[in-house]
């Protein structure tokens, strides 16, 4: 047997694949080499170019694609809006709720404008009694050849008629008055909380409970918008502020973030409008004003001034620059004042500085609701030549001229205390001495059970408090547990 000439004729190339052969039976000696038709893993250590949905842990694209692969960025961008699409549905409820809340209008005469019957006084004198015992028996027969519909207009003629418009509609004398409200609007003070409000919303046949989703396509749009804006404008501004003045740049102030927040908020007012007014009309088809959210930024364009209307009117421009203000401003300055009040730090104290977190969430809530709650009273109001808004709660008849006036109005003209209780009226019959014994202690009672909370419209700027002050806690005490792992989360509102 001759030998080869070289073993290089025999030297094989290793691969460079991990592969697994089968275990050999014992006192086999086991195949290096398997035969190509024989299955086999390969093992790869290239990454996925699908890092979402293939579940890679990077972004790097393939070495032989120049650039970025626009695949991955659209389902980046997909991922990213049905995740906000998810956290702004379990939110959109309590958001309608308290909405709903701020814009109805409760007069503070609500019970005393109900119409009242006037009867007829009852007189005692016997001469009357004599006329009348002598002259039944000559009416009696007369009476039973008259005509019902006579004595029924004749029985009619002694009340008084009621107002009616030109075209002979009944005019509205209350708010409570059940006979006249209309078909779509909820019933005033039946409601006095925001989850009072989703209950009463859920139940209102005209509504459903698919209303508690009023507006959740605008809400999440308007969330993604601004949570892309804000970082953008925080940097451009920190950019600006470093070429102008590089010594201030060194220590930023509290002015860039806030200047941020307050220009992504006026940027955003036209889709924060357009939620308000999808939130507050009527879910019913024939009363509904606006189709959808283009539809109703199509109308408010047109009818309303176009986008310096939109965006520079005094109704909506100043309550915008204030609301958006007071709410970038106030939780950066009330909690610093707080802890540098009492002389603690988020590492010396971690429980005391959450704690003083809360308070002034809280005390900022005081500050910034009532102004929310003008700013959604102007925004239900129309203007130009639109046509008026048909809500599913009570508004105030009359448009308010700006915010100083929507503040006066809604201390000076409603009350607080809700739900409002009703009272039935029931006929009485006077005589010429005065009133019975019964309709003194009603009214006796009735002045009992005011109190200066009915007189005051204070709560009418605070609803939604409650629901605040609730998240405000569930966040405190999320960041108990979590042990503040991370301090610069923020506070969650809803």
């Amino acid at each position: 047997m001759s030998s080869p000439a070289s073993l290089r004729d025999l030297y094989a190339p290793p691969s460079s694949a991990w592969s697994f052969a089968p275990a050999a039976p014992n006192g086999s000696v086991p195949d290096i080499h398997p035969p190509a038709s024989s299955s086999s893993y390969q093992w790869t250590t290239r990454t996925s170019s699908n890092p979402l949905f293939g579940l890679s842990s990077t972004l790097a694209t393939r070495e032989d694609e120049p650039g970025f692969d626009i695949t991955v960025v659209l389902q980046g961008f997909i991922a990213h809006a049905l995740l906000q699409y998810a956290a702004t549905a379990v939110a959109i409820p309590w958001e309608v709720g308290k909405t709903l809340l701020q814009v109805q209008w409760v007069p503070r005469n609500a019970e005393d404008m109900l119409p009242v019957v006037i009867p007829t006084p009852i007189e005692h004198e016997q001469e009357e009694e004599d006329e009348e015992t002598d002259s039944s028996n000559e009416n009696e027969n007369d009476s039973y050849f008259a005509d019902p519909r006579a004595l029924d207009a004749n029985a009619d003629s002694s009340s008084p008629p009621r107002p009616s418009d030109e075209r002979g509609y009944i005019i509205r004398q209350s708010v409570l008055e059940e006979g006249t409200i209309p078909e779509y609007v909820i019933p005033v003070g039946s409601a006095a909380g925001t989850w009072g409000m989703m209950k009463r919303l859920g139940r209102f046949r005209p509504e459903g409970l698919l209303s508690l989703w009023k507006g959740l396509l605008t809400s999440s749009v308007m969330e993604m918008t601004a949570a892309g804006l804000q970082p953008a404008i925080h940097t451009l501004l920190e950019s600006m502020l470093s070429a102008i003045s590089p010594a201030l740049f060194a220590a930023p102030p509290i002015l860039i973030p806030v200047a941020s927040q307050v220009v992504t908020g006026f940027i955003i007012s036209p889709l924060d409008l357009v939620r308000t007014r999808l939130i507050v009309q009527s879910a019913v088809p024939r009363y509904r004003t606006y189709s959808g959210p283009i539809d109703a930024l199509k109308q408010i364009l047109e009818h309303e001034g176009g986008l310096s209307g939109i965006y520079f009117h005094p109704h909506l421009f100043l309550p915008t620059i204030i609301d958006c203000t007071l709410r970038s401003l106030v939780p950066f300055t009330i909690p610093t004042l707080i802890s540098s009040y009492l002389s603690i730090s988020a590492d010396s104290n971690p429980l005391l500085w959450t704690c003083a977190e809360l308070l002034g969430t809280c005390a900022g809530l005081l500050i910034t609701l009532p102004f929310e709650t003008v700013r959604r009273r102007l925004q239900v109001q129309v203007r130009g030549t639109a046509k008026p808004l048909k809500a599913c709660v009570e508004l105030r008849p009359a448009p308010y001229n700006g915010m100083v006036d929507a503040f006066w109005h809604i201390l000076t003209e409603e009350r607080s205390d809700l739900p409002l209780k009703h009272r039935r009226h029931r006929r009485r019959s006077v005589n010429t001495k005065g009133k019975t014994a019964e309709e003194t202690q009603e009214g006796h009672d009735g002045a009992q059970s005011e109190s200066w909370w009915r007189s005051t419209g204070i709560g009418q700027l605070y609803r939604g408090l409650g629901m605040r002050l609730g998240a405000s806690v569930i966040v405190l005490v999320l960041a108990m547990v979590n042990g503040g792992e991370e301090p610069d989360a923020g506070w969650a509102e809803l």
